[in-house]
C-alpha cells in the first residue's frame, strides 16, 4: 500500500471512530429526555436540537483526523514497513516509526480523554439517572418495557468501547489484530441488525416471513 492510501484510510478511519463516540453519547442524551423527561421530550430533543448534537460531532471528528493525519504524515520510517494488521491502525504507525513521537502520543492521549473517556462518562451518567427513573416505576412489566427501549443502545455502547479499549490498552500487536475486528468490522455489522431489531415494522415483517415459511 502506498503512502498516501495508508494516510487516506488513517483519516476514514479516525474520522469514523470518533463520530461514533459522539453519535452514542448524543443518543444517551436523547434516551435520558425520552425516558426521564417524556412529557417534555418533543421540546427538548427538537429538530434544532437533534442538528446541534450532530453537526459538531462530524466536524469535531473531522478535525480531529485531519490533525491526526497531518501527525502521522510527519511520521518517519525506514523504508518499507510491514504493518501487523489489515489496516493503517494508529499504534503500529507509531510502532514502526523511527522519528520522536512524544508529540503524537500526547494529542492521542489528550484525545482518548477528550473524545473517548469524556462521552463515555456521559453515557454512564445519563444511564444511571435512567436507571434512576426507571426504578420509580411500580409496574415490573413498565419498568421492563422502558429500559428495554435501550437495550440496542447498551449493546452497541458495551461493544464498542470495551472493543476500544482492550484494543488500545493491550501492548502485543498480535491481539490488536483480533480487538481491531471486533472494533472495525464488528461493530458496522452490529448497528444496523440490532436497531433494525428495534423497529417494529422490521420485527412484523420477520414474523410474516417465518410464518409463511411455516405454511409451506
Amino acid at each position: 500500500m502506498s503512502s498516501t492510501g495508508c494516510l487516506a484510510q488513517f483519516y476514514l478511519y479516525i474520522l469514523c471512530a470518533d463520530t461514533e463516540c459522539f453519535l452514542l453519547t448524543a443518543m444517551a442524551i436523547d434516551r435520558y429526555a425520552a425516558i426521564c423527561f417524556p412529557l417534555h421530550y418533543s421540546l427538548i430533543m427538537s429538530k434544532q436540537v437533534c442538528v446541534l448534537l450532530a453537526f459538531p460531532a462530524w466536524f469535531m471528528s473531522s478535525v480531529n483526523a485531519s490533525i491526526a493525519t497531518y501527525l502521522a504524515y510527519n511520521l518517519m520510517f525506514c523504508g518499507l514497513i510491514e504493518i501487523k494488521n489489515f489496516f493503517c491502525d494508529l499504534k503500529a504507525l507509531l510502532f514502526s516509526s523511527i522519528k520522536d513521537t512524544t508529540s503524537f502520543k500526547i494529542f492521542v492521549n489528550v484525545g482518548a480523554v477528550s473524545i473517548g473517556a469524556i462521552p463515555f462518562c456521559l453515557i454512564l451518567a445519563s444511564y444511571v439517572c435512567i436507571i434512576h427513573t426507571v426504578l420509580k416505576i411500580k409496574s415490573s412489566d413498565g419498568r421492563w418495557k422502558t429500559f428495554s427501549s435501550c437495550s440496542s443502545h447498551i449493546t452497541i455502547v458495551f461493544v464498542y468501547f470495551g472493543s476500544a479499549m482492550c484494543l488500545y490498552m493491550t501492548k502485543s500487536l498480535e491481539q490488536d489484530l483480533i480487538f481491531s475486528m471486533m472494533f472495525v468490522t464488528l461493530v458496522p455489522m452490529l448497528n444496523p441488525l440490532v436497531y433494525s431489531l428495534r423497529n417494529k415494522d422490521i420485527i412484523q415483517a420477520l414474523r410474516r416471513i417465518k410464518k409463511k415459511n411455516i405454511e409451506k
